[in-house]
């Protein structure tokens, strides 16, 4: 199982939405359509309950709830990595949860907290870690995950994959270059930064782009496979006005861009999100509907 999820994180990470309804309720509908739509565009790696999935807006009933509908779904048709996080007991419950639905991996969030020590995070991670027989993979956002803690940590047998989603590349090189475990690292920032990892080591990438369009992010991945970065940057100025509209207001735009795109393509029945995100604004919306008009829609 090991290794078949890690050949399938080496390529592009596919962040489901989830959807809401008008009341702000799980639209299960749309996400039923959400992920048929990942799965016919032949994404290899579906990870619910991520960031781009409002993992912070859900409770931890909703999770589960999502976790297990995506699993089912998917029907091993392709690799589901849930996301679990919050407190460590509420985690490890989370981790157990995606096992006996089927799931084929976890994905730890960072703990959000306002004090991170390294001796504390090595703890966080290792108690959750052996409360399942999943293979892991590490969110890491900022730099407060020490270089220490990442070294303990991607020594666990069961952390295949380190999602790296803070863009300060030196220090991303260091990590690959000292770590010698056998780790997939993943560029956590999608294609907008993907073949700058891609020249450090990473060997993968996450998307919410995917949601919407997804011919660009394969043709960015074949580029980067093949050691193609002129290939892969004529593919990046395209994407990049669309991910530059995600990273406004410090990335506060992230998920709403990708559902207002969503929602004027009918991927989703709503744009709707959950504070404390927002809908994008009427310029905004105008610039998602020029980007797609640009793209071919």
């Amino acid at each position: 199982m090991y290794e078949q999820v890690k050949e399938a994180i080496q390529g592009i990470n596919a962040i489901n939405v989830t959807p809401f309804d008008e009341e702000l309720n799980i639209d299960w509908g749309s996400l039923q359509k959400n992920i048929s739509f990942l799965l016919e565009k032949g994404l290899k790696a579906i990870y619910p309950c991520g960031n781009t999935g409002e993992f912070y807006a859900l409770s931890k009933d909703e999770s589960m709830e999502v976790t297990r509908f995506v699993t089912d779904f998917i029907a091993k048709r392709s690799v589901v990595i849930a996301g679990v996080g919050y407190d460590v007991k509420t985690a490890r419950e989370l981790a157990q949860h995606a096992e006996s639905c089927g799931a084929d991996g976890i994905m730890i969030h960072q703990p959000v907290h306002p004090y991170l020590l390294t001796d504390g995070l090595i703890d966080y991670y290792k108690e959750i870690a052996v409360s399942t027989t999943l293979p892991i993979v590490l969110y890491i956002r900022s730099e407060h995950i020490s270089l220490e803690a990442i070294q303990e940590i991607t020594k666990l047998p069961n952390v295949i994959g380190v999602k790296y989603a803070f863009n300060n590349l030196p220090h991303f090189t260091k990590i690959v270059q000292i770590i010698k475990e056998d780790i997939v690292w993943i560029c956590g920032t999608a294609e907008m930064w993907a073949p700058f990892y891609y020249a450090a080591g990473a060997k993968g990438f996450t998307s919410g782009l995917v949601n919407v369009e997804t011919s660009r992010s394969f043709q960015m991945l074949e580029a980067l496979k093949d050691g193609n970065y002129p290939a892969a940057m004529s593919v990046w100025e395209e994407i990049a006005p669309f991910e530059e509209l995600r990273a406004k207001y410090l990335n506060g735009n992230n998920v709403s861009i990708v559902k207002e795109a969503m929602s004027q393509l009918g991927l989703i029945a709503h744009s709707a999100v959950r504070p404390p995100i927002s809908k994008i604004n009427e310029n905004e919306k105008h610039q998602v509907h020029e980007l797609l008009q640009r793209w071919g829609f």
